[in-house]
């Protein structure tokens, strides 16, 4: 036993190695996005060069003062302190819109995002959460379950509210993402989880076919056009190759291109807007082909084993629900951004973790790197306790 707590003392280098190949696979794709797209001034490989060293920062601030205890006493007011960066965004003057969403606070020079950090927020308050109920309830019905499954809802729910007020339908997704994972995890029976996630399947499977087959009948239930124009957009894009279907149709024609090998670095072939950003995978499968994806993926892989590993190793319910969050909300991530460009998923404005252009989104999912190397670094602390 004690051979295995001082193992766990160290950090997981493999973690690390994967992490800092996925920046540097998104330094290099950032790079070649500026060879190939003219659409901004701004240097962004420097800015996220800047980004990527205040996250490393933050990863060893997290690792070194917020251990098991610190984690559970500040879990909810982390959880709040990232309700009021969602409030602040809509003021006057700190609040801040961009292409008509109302997402940021700060400068125009200078400015996050707090819905990318709300997400690793909300995963240590739900964690937080979850095993609080588990201490408290000594033996598990449907009726604590159903208590359960609201408030994690709810404690999602609030969020959620204020990103859809800036219109923000990315991040929603991704929370909702981290609260299904969390729930599954958190020994909630299938009795009560497959008739309620059954039941919003059906739904939005019927909503879809309602887009396809009649869209006056959604017209008539009072949805307006532009609300599912996305779907038509993903499912039929010829039907308007100049317009909404535009930015799928280069995205799967710059894909394709790169066939098994890919163009190589800086290939011009076909240019796509936001490619440094949400749609840098057409960089990847463009510029480095098939292989040069299928690299990407395993590596995605790769870390979100290792991060399942941590969880079983060290045992501790309140770090596995940790580790449960971040590996959702990588899978989501990668999931909807691969799968939107490639025209299997809907578009939605999430970025490829470690690989797209965004401080906020470098600093929040660094920050959920930075929750699990706590949780093997500080889990012999949470075992004498």
């Amino acid at each position: 036993m004690k051979q295995s707590r001082e193992s766990s003392t160290k950090l997981d280098y493999s973690i690390i190695l994967i992490v800092m190949c996925l920046c540097l696979i998104g330094i290099a794709a950032i790079y070649i996005a500026s060879l190939t797209n003219n659409q901004y001034a701004i240097d962004f490989l420097i800015r996220q060069l800047v980004w990527l060293v205040v996250g490393t920062i933050i990863i060893i601030i997290i690792v070194k003062y917020f251990d098991y205890d610190r984690l559970q006493q500040t879990a909810y007011y982390l959880y709040s302190f990232g309700l009021f960066l969602l409030l602040l965004v809509f003021a006057p003057v700190i609040g801040i819109e961009r292409k008509g969403a109302q997402s940021w606070v700060g400068t125009e020079a200078i400015n996050i995002q707090p819905s990318e950090l709300m997400k690793s927020f909300l995963i240590v308050a739900l964690a937080k959460l979850i095993w609080d109920h588990t201490k408290k309830t000594q033996t598990r019905t449907i009726k604590t379950d159903f208590h359960l499954f609201v408030k994690i809802s709810l404690m999602t729910l609030v969020p959620i509210a204020l990103i859809m007020l800036q219109s923000d339908l990315g991040t929603s997704l991704v929370l909702i993402s981290i609260m299904v994972g969390m729930m599954f995890i958190s020994g909630i029976t299938w009795r009560l989880l497959l008739p309620v996630f059954g039941g919003i399947a059906a739904i939005g499977t019927t909503l879809i076919i309602l887009v396809i087959k009649s869209p006056a009948t959604l017209t008539a239930l009072g949805f307006e056009k532009y609300q599912f124009n996305r779907i038509t957009s993903w499912l039929e894009p010829e039907q308007d190759p100049l317009g909404a279907g535009m930015q799928l149709l280069k995205s799967i024609r710059a894909i394709g291109s790169g066939e098994i090998h890919g163009s190589g670095i800086g290939y011009e072939a076909i240019e796509i807007p936001e490619n440094h950003n949400d749609f840098i995978f057409t960089i990847i499968g463009g510029d480095f082909g098939f292989v040069g994806a299928c690299v990407l993926i395993v590596l995605y892989f790769l870390l979100v084993y290792q991060i399942i590993r941590v969880a079983l190793d060290i045992g501790i319910p309140f770090y596995s629900y940790i580790c449960t969050g971040v590996v959702a909300m990588i899978f989501f991530h990668v999931l909807q951004n691969v799968g939107m460009t490639i025209g299997m998923l809907p578009i939605t404005g999430i970025p490829l973790l470690f690989i797209s252009y965004g401080g906020s989104a470098m600093l929040g999912s660094l920050m959920a790197i930075g929750l699990v190397l706590s949780a093997r670094y500080n889990a012999p602390k949470a075992m004498d306790l």
